[in-house]
């Protein structure tokens, strides 16, 4: 019953992941003004403390949200992808960026005006609608990671974030490559050392949870490492 009930957490988490990326053609049919800008990989798209002016939709690539505290210790908050927001804090009355935006794969992100997005979301209900459905599965999205974070080992806990950076459950295919993501940012994702998640990866290579072979893949057989008890 216990793994009944896990896996039917997981396939709940992925329909969550599903809803998260937001539809671009809803911009394009609402008229949003906005300006497209190119990114290189590793290019900072935005630091902590800058003055927040736009909110940021990912057309292509990646972006890698971090933040630094006093001592200059880094910690990655997010990892996102095509499909999603990052910036939008803006509109709930964020005057500065909390934290730090880079590039860590060629990336083309559309940037909206706070005023025009505000203004917007106020007179386009479709857009209006499905901005609030992603932005609240984002929130249970953060939950989860959350949870995971205070009762789950290092292990799982990186099992389960390789699944959910490479889409798992999105389409049939048995393998899924990741972007271009290294071993240190997991480690600042998850809560612990890179040794420590050099240790995991070679584990699950061994057992062929992933495999290295232009990029690296991800079995849905990882699955098992988060339903273990």
């Amino acid at each position: 019953m216990k793994v009944k009930s896990k896996l039917s957490n997981i396939k709940s988490q992925e329909q969550h992941e599903e809803r998260t990326v937001f539809d671009a053609r809803i911009l394009d049919s609402a008229g949003v003004a906005r300006t497209v800008v190119e990114y290189r990989e590793s290019q900072k798209i935005y630091s902590q403390g800058d003055s927040a002016e736009s909110v940021m939709y990912i057309q292509r690539g990646g972006v890698k949200l971090s933040v630094v505290n006093e001592v200059r210790k880094e910690a990655v908050v997010a990892i996102l992808g095509r499909g999603d927001f990052f910036g939008e804090g803006c509109l709930a009355g964020q005057h500065t960026r909390v934290g730090t935006a880079r590039a860590f794969a060629p990336t083309t992100i559309l940037a909206i005006e706070k005023n025009e997005m505000m203004r917007l979301l106020h007179d386009k209900q479709a857009l209006s609608d499905s901005f609030m459905s992603y932005v609240l599965s984002r929130n249970i999205r953060i939950e989860q990671d959350l949870i995971d974070q205070l009762f789950n080992s290092s292990e799982k806990r990186l099992a389960r974030t390789l699944l959910l950076l490479a889409r798992y459950g999105k389409d049939s295919h048995p393998h899924r490559t990741l972007p271009n993501v290294s071993q240190e940012m997991l480690a600042g994702m998850i809560g612990t050392t890179r040794s420590r998640v050099n240790f995991f990866m070679n584990k699950f290579r061994k057992l062929g949870f992933i495999r290295y072979n232009g990029g690296l893949q991800i079995d849905s057989s990882l699955l098992s490492v988060v339903l273990h008890e």
